[in-house]
């Protein structure tokens, strides 16, 4: 497998926000990993897949305190969760975190490829890479490793950058304890995989049909001007709502 030249691409979005990107991850696993500043500090909502680490990868948004949030608790958002020391996730979820057992293995075996049958998806790739970041890296060797959360949060509570404030939105479905960001001033929202502009997955562990739903239909009451997801590209609220009311209509 060749030897990635670089492992993460940046782009730069309105609101003083910019996106990573893991560019060698399957794009199944390959998470949106965001970064707000604020004037008091800055937050990291999701931390990707851990391959590479993302501590170093943004040095220069290390000049202000950094609050990593972890939308929900899959390996492929908080795969460098550890490397922070301010860790933030949901109460439904604090316990999974440490020790950590949900780690997908970057080998693709045909169980695994059953697993995403019928769910939009196609695990096509031997590995979960198409490259390696260094010479000699072992794909089995792979772990996310534990990371006990700093703060435990809740629907309601908010995550203040000082000129910016982050309210919790608890959105349920997908997993446990997947949250949201929302900031009113603004209408940004972040959502995790509780909705993003691709096929939705609720048949995991821990995912549950009837929540999903009520958190779709709280989704389109929210007043947003644009939502940054877990995956694929932002989009807006008649998006949103046309998402929120196909998935609804896919489970009545």
């Amino acid at each position: 497998m060749r030897i990635a030249d670089k492992w993460f691409v940046r782009h730069s979005v309105d609101g003083g926000i910019t996106l990573l990107v893991e560019q060698h991850i399957h794009p199944v696993f390959r998470c949106n990993i965001w970064v707000v500043e604020g004037r008091d500090g800055n937050m990291l909502v999701d931390s990707g897949m851990g391959v590479v680490s993302l501590r170093d990868e943004i040095q220069d948004f290390m000049d202000k305190p950094l609050t990593a949030v972890a939308t929900h608790y899959h390996s492929d958002h908080v795969g460098s969760f550890h490397e922070f020391d301010e860790r933030v996730i949901h109460q439904a979820e604090a316990d999974f975190m440490s020790p950590y057992d949900f780690t997908v293995p970057l080998r693709v075996t045909e169980a695994y490829r059953d697993d995403f049958t019928g769910t939009g998806y196609t695990l096509d790739w031997d590995v979960l890479i198409d490259a390696v970041p260094y010479d000699g890296y072992d794909i089995e060797s792979y772990a996310v490793p534990g990371a006990e959360p700093t703060r435990i949060v809740d629907d309601g509570d908010r995550i203040d950058l000082g000129d910016r404030n982050f309210e919790i939105i608890h959105l349920p479905g997908h997993s446990p304890g997947n949250l949201g960001l929302w900031e009113e001033s603004t209408g940004i929202l972040f959502t995790g995989d509780s909705i993003y502009d691709g096929p939705l997955l609720d048949n995991l562990d821990g995912s549950n049909v009837t929540d999903y739903i009520t958190t779709m239909e709280r989704l389109k009451k929210i007043p947003v001007s644009v939502v940054h997801g877990g995956h694929d590209p932002s989009f807006g609220h008649e998006r949103l709502v046309e998402l929120a009311d196909a998935y609804i209509t896919s489970r009545s």
